[in-house]
């Protein structure tokens, strides 16, 4: 997909995920014991050959540049074209500080690029597909505009607010709307899809003019009338990391042998930073239940239906059930964590408790000390 640019669009608000997103944007959360979010996107990219990619970064950007970087892991250090962070963006037009305020003081970019076509993806999303087959279908059928989206199974009313594709009777789009849980399934909206860079531009001056539209989605959904737009059913599920409980829920998901090998090898691989440490050490007291263990860990603990990233240590007594430890994370002696995420270095002190719920985690912030 040499005539194509890749955009992700991060920078979302980070206020629904507690304390972790204090230093880090959403994308940047850890993820599986050795990932972030952002790897499944920048791998699909890669997988896909599109080599010029644009990622809107927000603010906080020490933990995206120090594990992106200029992209080698993905193969986007290209002398040509290849990786591009754009920082947080403060704009002076009336939705400067939007999405469409984002692309449009960055439009001379587009403007001055040789690629026809723009591929744009939420990052939140964790997503594997093969592009190929939409990408010859924009072409082919001389599309403005190709949206994704999944027939989603939705009893329990967990994706409410999501948007909706409404379609006649003879199954034409006609509108976007709002799901609001009424039905058991309906066609999820995903946030990604391809638009023609001359409409992508268009629309941006559009919506920064008429001040009529916050982002891309809300910019096509307003023109439906003068675009010609496709849809494009996926064949790969899609799982949205929209909050702390969903961020939670996901990750307890990958302790299913078969959601973890659809997840991680399907539709190619998950890249990311490498880093060279040795394996994980267990303990003689150690006992692990159907956990995700990362390597240069020390366990000599109890742990049961956790993730345990990088160089977490685990001490003799100590037990974990249905919790969530980020990289270096110290858990004494004796100490119980129970439907727990802990940040970056946190340490919990020897005979401590805490416990939170599989609806509501508990959070401890990022080198938290916690003791009685």
């Amino acid at each position: 997909m040499q005539d194509c640019i890749g955009i992700i669009i991060g920078g979302k608000s980070t206020d629904k995920f507690s304390s972790l997103c204090k230093t880090r944007p959403a994308y940047m959360l850890p993820f599986a014991g050795r990932y972030r979010l952002i790897d499944f996107t920048l791998s699909n990219l890669a997988n896909n050959d599109l080599s010029n990619v644009i990622l809107y970064g927000g603010g906080n950007l020490r933990s995206t540049l120090d594990h992106i970087g200029n992209g080698k892991s993905w193969e986007l250090n290209r002398r040509r074209n290849g990786l591009i962070i754009f920082p947080e963006i403060k704009s002076s037009v009336a939705n400067g500080n939007t999405e469409m305020g984002m692309f449009f003081e960055t439009l001379k970019y587009f403007e001055d690029s040789r690629e026809e076509y723009l591929y744009f993806v939420d990052p939140m999303a964790i997503d594997k597909e093969d592009l190929t087959k939409a990408y010859d279908r924009m072409r082919k059928e001389d599309l403005d505009v190709l949206l994704f989206y999944v027939e989603q199974e939705d009893s329990l009313g967990k994706y409410i607010g999501e948007k909706k594709l409404i379609f006649s009777e003879d199954e034409n789009l006609i509108k976007i709307g709002t799901n609001l849980g009424t039905e058991e399934s309906f066609p999820m909206l995903i946030r990604e899809g391809f638009v023609k860079k001359e409409v992508f531009i268009k629309l941006v001056k559009k919506a920064v003019e008429n001040s009529d539209a916050k982002t891309l989605l809300e910019a096509i959904s307003n023109n439906m009338d003068e675009l010609k737009i496709g849809i494009y059913k996926q064949d790969s599920s899609v799982e949205l990391i929209r909050d702390l409980k969903s961020f939670y829920d996901v990750n307890m998901k990958l302790l299913n042998q078969d959601f973890y090998n659809k997840l991680f090898y399907e539709n190619g691989v998950v890249l990311t930073k490498s880093k060279d440490e040795p394996s994980t050490s267990y303990g003689e007291n150690a006992k692990i239940n159907n956990s995700l263990i990362a390597n240069g860990c020390k366990i000599d603990g109890y742990v049961e239906n956790s993730i345990i990233f990088r160089g977490v240590e685990i001490k003799s007594g100590a037990v974990i059930k249905n919790s969530i430890l980020f990289q270096n994370t110290v858990v004494e002696k004796d100490a119980v964590v129970v439907n727990t995420i802990t940040d970056k270095g946190a340490i919990i002190k020897s005979e401590v408790s805490i416990a939170g719920s599989r609806t509501a985690p508990y959070v401890v912030e990022k080198y938290l000390v916690v003791e009685k």
